[in-house]
């Protein structure tokens, strides 16, 4: 706990102080001095966030900047997750089957996962340049790394070529646990490959396949890198939040750079909140903590009733 208070906690009090400031900028009309140090401004820094600021064109048409980050941010992760899960769920059941050169092939596919994302960044940045690899394979020149619809495709091919390997890994970790009698059981019963994935398969990776979903969907939101390192700062079409929030702390402004962090976290963490309460992410062992609380509250009733039958 103190370890996690000092990583977490420490600095997100420190964000949540700093979005209730902003930086003084230009002249005291009192003295005609240069203003120096931060202002506090309460909510205000959040109230700007979603008023009307600086209108840019991206891939939804002109609107405020922050709508555009957000709207990407949403886009990514939904383009992405269900791209991920698709392969993702592919590649496990590859991976599961017995066959020669398993290994190779698992080593293979786990490759990708596990390159530095700035190296995959600069990587990508390479093969999507203008006279790179992908133009000469499409025979076509396509500027993805211009800010157009184009780089945001650029940017969900690296990411699902990298990321989709995670879920693969995590879903390939519930197909293990799936015992081989009851596909030997539907299979007696006459069921086809379709049937044993959809009635056996799918309904007992579940648990596996939620979590690698849910820790997925959280990566992306706060994607950064991707965007940052193959198209760069300024890109409308793939600035996400978390690029926004970086860009407006590297002009220095500190205290609306904090709120629009605060935003995203809130964001994640209601997306997060909708995964554990209706997807049932059991991401800290809700089941076994379930099941010590009732195992408390039976032990209490029965102590409740024998005092009473005592006392009677």
């Amino acid at each position: 706990m103190v370890v996690i208070l000092a990583v977490v906690g420490v600095p997100i009090l420190l964000s949540i102080r700093e979005s209730f400031f902003r930086r003084n900028d230009g002249v005291d009309p009192n003295t005609g001095l240069v203003q120096q140090g931060d202002q506090f401004v309460g909510l205000g820094n959040y109230t700007a966030v979603f008023a009307e600021n600086a209108t840019v064109s991206g891939m939804w048409g002109p609107m405020d900047r922050f709508w555009n980050a957000f709207w990407n941010t949403s886009a990514f992760t939904l383009v992405c997750i269900i791209l991920e899960t698709v392969l993702g769920v592919a590649m496990a059941l590859i991976m599961s089957k017995a066959f020669r050169g398993r290994g190779i092939v698992r080593a293979g596919i786990l490759v990708p996962w596990a390159i530095p994302t700035i190296v995959s960044a600069l990587m990508w940045k390479l093969i999507f340049d203008e006279a790179g690899i992908a133009n000469r394979i499409l025979g076509r020149q396509i500027l993805w790394l211009a800010d157009n619809t184009s780089s945001f495709w650029a940017i969900v091919i690296a990411d699902v070529w990298k990321t989709a390997p995670f879920i693969g890994l995590l879903t390939l970790a519930g197909l293990q646990t799936i015992p081989d009698e009851v596909y030997e059981a539907a299979r007696v019963d006459g069921a086809n490959a379709w049937q044993q994935f959809v009635r056996i398969t799918l309904p007992m990776v579940k648990p596996a396949l939620v979590v690698a979903v849910l820790f997925r969907t959280l990566d992306t939101m706060r994607m950064f890198d991707l965007p940052y390192g193959m198209v760069g700062p300024g890109k409308y079409f793939v600035e996400t939040l978390s690029v926004f929030a970086y860009d407006e702390a590297n002009q220095t402004r500190y205290g609306p750079a904090a709120a629009y962090s605060i935003v995203l976290f809130i964001y994640i963490m209601l997306i997060a909140f909708l995964f554990v309460k209706f997807l049932g992410a059991d991401v800290v062992g809700d089941d076994d903590v379930k099941a010590v609380r009732e195992a408390k509250k039976r032990r209490r009733k029965m102590k409740t009733i024998t005092s009473g039958e005592s006392a009677t």
